[in-house]
């Protein structure tokens, strides 16, 4: 979910093809409306965003103000698509293949430390569990895979990675993994060859991941700001990068408190450049560059899935 959000209103012209202006008044309902569906604050210099952003659900309708919409989606929308339609228009998206390399440097060197201990007598640590939270289309997801293959290669061990987002368009284009073929870019060449087939579709040069990457992956909807998220394990590490900086300090307290909750003692949680625990989360130790480790010696455990 790399989320950035950006009452009465007019069209200028024909409804079809006029972009729509919204009042302050009509602002403020959507501010109150996106917190509620999804914890995260839209500040007053987005309004121009939110403008831009939902006039295609006006047109598709044939409104003609935002308070029209806004009814519509407080009145008329029992099943939540068109809330849904709201968050993923109101979301953007930016991630590519091993963002902030050295991330992957840091969990490749624990899950080598992993490896070596299991090799260890009375050591049974063959089993990973891992989070992309706020995977947007999967990049990260992909490139987690990718780094955990390429650590315990040839060994055995059960993987499993959950890819989680609360944008529905962003996350059938992670369970695709269908990628243009410039996304390769950003991979290290170590891992292109083995890893992604590539694809001429419609005139198209694209990149398919491969099935032992994309059998790792489970893809998820999941709201980070909703109680009940519908887990029942611990993670030995958990991604969730440039997603809290969206939210206020009690957003935030409340995401990060769950997420180390969901973090097993010792394991590692990555968070972006941009974010800081500062004030929010005891319990965590840095241990590298907006990576930090969980310091607890045991804790409840939820049931294994």
């Amino acid at each position: 979910m790399r989320h950035e959000m950006a009452g009465h209103g007019r069209l200028d012209g024909d409804a079809s093809t006029a972009s729509a202006r919204i009042t302050e008044a009509e602002f403020k309902l959507f501010q109150v409306l996106v917190r509620e569906c999804t914890g995260i604050a839209i500040g007053d210099s987005k309004r121009e965003l939110v403008c831009a952003r939902l006039g295609k659900r006006l047109r598709h309708y044939g409104y003609r103000t935002f308070q029209q919409y806004h009814e519509h989606l407080r009145e008329r929308d029992p099943a939540g698509a068109e809330r849904q339609a709201l968050i993923n228009a109101i979301t953007t998206n930016k991630t590519e293949f091993f963002r902030e390399l050295h991330h992957f440097d840091v969990l490749r060197g624990y899950v080598t430390e992993q490896r070596a201990r299991a090799a260890g007598p009375g050591e049974d640590v063959r089993r990973l569990r891992l989070w992309s939270a706020g995977c947007s289309s999967g990049e990260e997801a992909y490139s987690i895979a990718m780094t955990v293959l390429a650590a315990l290669a040839p060994a055995r061990w059960d993987v499993k990675i959950l890819a989680s987002d609360i944008d529905t368009d962003m996350l059938s284009v992670a369970q695709a993994g269908l990628y243009p073929e410039e996304s390769l870019r950003s991979v290290p060449p170590r891992l292109r060859e083995p890893y992604f087939t590539r694809l001429s579709i419609h005139g198209r040069h694209l990149v398919q991941i491969a099935p032992e990457v994309r059998e790792l992956v489970k893809v998820r909807r999941i709201n980070l700001v909703h109680e009940g998220w519908p887990i029942r394990t611990q993670f030995d590490a958990i991604f969730c990068r440039n997603v809290t900086i969206y939210f206020d300090k009690p957003g935030q307290r409340g995401i990060l408190q769950r997420l180390v909750h969901f973090l097993r003692p010792g394991g590692l949680l990555f968070l972006g450049h941009s974010e800081s625990l500062l004030g929010l989360q005891a319990g965590l130790e840095h241990v590298a560059n907006s990576v930090y480790r969980n310091r607890a010696r045991h804790t409840d455990r939820p049931p294994a899935p």
